[in-house]
């Protein structure tokens, strides 16, 4: 058996598959998150390690007592602070929070950050965190001995051992994607030294054993390996066997991510582009998001009056797009527009504009904000040959035909099962445990393919043009 836990914001997830990948046992743990302050987010790190307990302890016992392999993945960027001892000095700080945005802007303006990591400094990563820190709790600051990304406490409290993995630790601001390795320039750059980061490992190498205490209270063999693990993202294109060049997935969820693998390192931060460290050697992916997908569609629904499938469950055949037009972007937009203060928009509202179509344009509007995130990757030279649809969203076939013919890409959708983060991390964990690599993340078996409709190509090639018009007439009047 192989255990994948995943650590979430909202809930800890375990997932144990065996060596066919069968998913046999699942357990899941409640987290909540706290907001102390306008803009601030935090959790605390002893709640993640009861969550922890208690999703091994609700699997089966024979099942623990035939684990070989445990992998990790969980939310990025967040910033666990330890002293000497490994205490805790305060809440974790997590991806989510925004309370870092002057010190974001002071180090992303530092051209070496962008030309080191390959990425814009976003508030929500690790690095502004600890300057802010620096500046507003330096008692604190002057005791932290070790940063851990939330998963990564995790591995401690499992193993002892203080490691990170390269998908993880591209995003914190003090990685050099390129060489996969800290940069201690730039954490020199905000007054912290290398012996404060985590050692590293790739996602599928053994980061550890587990601490004889764990093992023997849960049942699992002394021999069992922890894997390094991935981020969250990374970890689902594990899971749904997203890893080499040409294969992307979209998540339409509550916010969209275009999620695509890489052989090679190609950045371009200006985009707002994040291009990260995959969980395999070798291997790079980067990602365009989007803040409101399902997201926006269901808070037109709540406009409405109606639930979100009973708005797209009766559009009938994909239409080419009319006048009116929506924009997403109800909290500001990240890639490629990287602006926190844009605001979403109906635009070309008229008499004819009735449930129906302001329903289909705010399905067009997602479907040509993902093609923008497209268009972004495709310009460092990312090359799309697949894409497959997870998240809540992709229950609606109007909405994968319309991204289908908005990027020029069949859609495909995999069949009902759990291919997230949980389950990549259990890949992980077989491949750190049996030495197998890439070969064993397969994609998942296809439900359905939705294929680009050639007769609406040219129509919906001119809304995506009437679309970015929009988009930059909004500027500054929202």
């Amino acid at each position: 058996m192989y255990l994948g836990l995943d650590l979430g914001t909202s809930g800890l997830k375990g997932v144990l598959i065996d060596d066919d990948q069968r998913v046999v046992a699942e357990a899941t743990a409640p987290l909540s998150v706290s907001r102390p302050e306008d803009g601030w987010s935090e959790q605390f790190p002893a709640d993640w390690i009861a969550a922890a307990e208690a999703v091994i302890g609700g699997l089966p016992v024979a099942g623990r007592a035939a684990i070989k392999g445990i992998g990790l993945s969980g939310q990025m960027h967040g910033a666990t602070l330890l002293d000497t001892s490994d205490n805790v000095l305060r809440p974790c700080i997590l991806w989510n929070d925004t309370r870092s945005h002057l010190e974001a802007a002071e180090l992303d303006a530092n051209p070496r950050f962008r030309a080191i990591t390959g990425n814009i400094v976003f508030p929500g990563f690790t690095a502004p965190k600890l300057v802010w820190l620096k500046r507003h709790e330096p008692q604190v600051f002057g005791r932290v001995a070790k940063v851990l990304l939330p998963k990564d406490y995790l591995r401690l409290w499992l193993t002892g051992e203080h490691v990170a993995e390269m998908s993880d630790a591209a995003g914190t601001s003090w990685f050099d994607t390129g060489r996969r390795a800290w940069s201690e320039e730039l954490l020199a750059a905000t007054g912290m030294g290398p012996g404060t980061m985590p050692r590293l490992v790739e996602g599928s190498e053994v980061s550890g054993l587990l601490r004889p205490e764990i093992a023997g209270r849960f049942g699992i063999p002394a021999s069992a390996v922890v894997a390094g693990g991935a981020g969250d993202n990374a970890a689902a294109g594990i899971g749904v066997g997203v890893v080499s060049a040409g294969q992307a997935f979209v998540s339409l969820g509550t916010s969209g991510v275009l999620f695509a693998a890489n052989d090679g390192y190609r950045p371009d931060p200006a985009t707002a582009v994040h291009t990260f460290c995959h969980a395999l050697p070798g291997k790079w992916h980067q990602m365009g998001v989007i803040l409101a997908a399902t997201d926006a569609l269901n808070w037109f629904a709540g406009i409405a009056g109606t639930g979100a499938g009973a708005l797209t469950e009766d559009l009938g055949p994909l239409r080419a797009p009319g006048k009116t037009r929506f924009l997403p972007y109800l909290g500001g937009e990240r890639t490629p527009l990287n602006d926190a203060a844009i605001r979403g928009a109906f635009i070309g509202l008229e008499h004819a504009t009735d449930r129906q179509a302001a329903t289909r344009a705010v399905l067009e509007g997602v479907a040509f904000a993902i093609r923008d995130c497209r268009d972004a990757l495709a310009a460092t030279g990312t090359r799309i040959d697949r894409l497959l649809a997870v998240g809540g969203g992709s229950k609606s076939a109007y909405w994968l035909s319309a991204i289908a013919t908005a990027l020029g890409t069949p859609v495909s959708v995999p069949v009902a099962g759990d291919f997230g983060g949980a389950f990549g991390a259990a890949r992980l964990g077989l491949m750190a445990a049996t030495g197998a690599g890439a070969e064993i993340a397969t994609p998942p078996a296809i439900a359905q393919t939705f294929t680009p409709d050639p007769t609406l190509t040219a129509a919906f090639d001119d809304g995506h043009a009437r679309f970015r018009a929009a988009q930059t007439a909004i500027k500054g009047l929202t």
